[in-house]
């Protein structure tokens, strides 16, 4: 018995589906340009961040209670560790999961913003809703977080 006939559609499809993986594996090797990367990094550092500025204006004014209460920033340390650390990284810096919070955009933000996030958190980014911890821990963690920026300039 004598092998069938390769058809020529056949052979086109194999040719074409070989070319296809030769060009996909060369241009999965090229690298990614540095600015390539750096505009999708400050595209994503922009997109996470923007959250901020959608916290209500009645929620931006609010001040911290706890901001001249001299144990509210090494007791926001220590929430911080028991429940942000995991994600945002033991110092704030951000890591994979979440943004740094040492960013200028979150350093720069009201204590009232914070309180917000914190508040509502940022579900489709996951970051959960803390709105169950209890409201002075939640201003305790705000206050640490604002330490951890530069010291504020005295008013003149």
């Amino acid at each position: 018995m004598t092998p069938a006939p390769v058809k020529p559609t056949f052979v086109l499809v194999i040719s074409m589906t070989l070319v296809f993986v030769l060009v996909s594996a060369l241009l999965l090797a090229v690298p990614v340009s540095a600015e390539t990367k750096t505009a999708a990094s400050s595209k994503k550092d922009s997109s996470v961040y923007a959250v901020l500025a959608k916290a209500p204006k009645k929620a931006v004014a609010r001040r911290n209670p706890m901001e001249k209460d001299p144990d509210a920033k090494a007791a926001g340390a220590k929430l911080f560790g028991m429940h942000c650390a995991e994600c945002h990284g033991e110092m704030a810096e951000g890591e994979g999961k979440a943004p740094s919070l040492l960013a200028d955009q979150v350093q720069q933000s009201t204590p009232g913003t914070l309180f917000w996030i914190l508040t509502n958190g940022v579900v489709r980014h996951g970051m959960p809703v803390w709105s169950k911890l209890p409201e002075p821990q939640r201003w305790q963690i705000v206050t640490y977080l604002k330490s951890l920026g530069p010291p504020e300039k005295a008013p003149q």
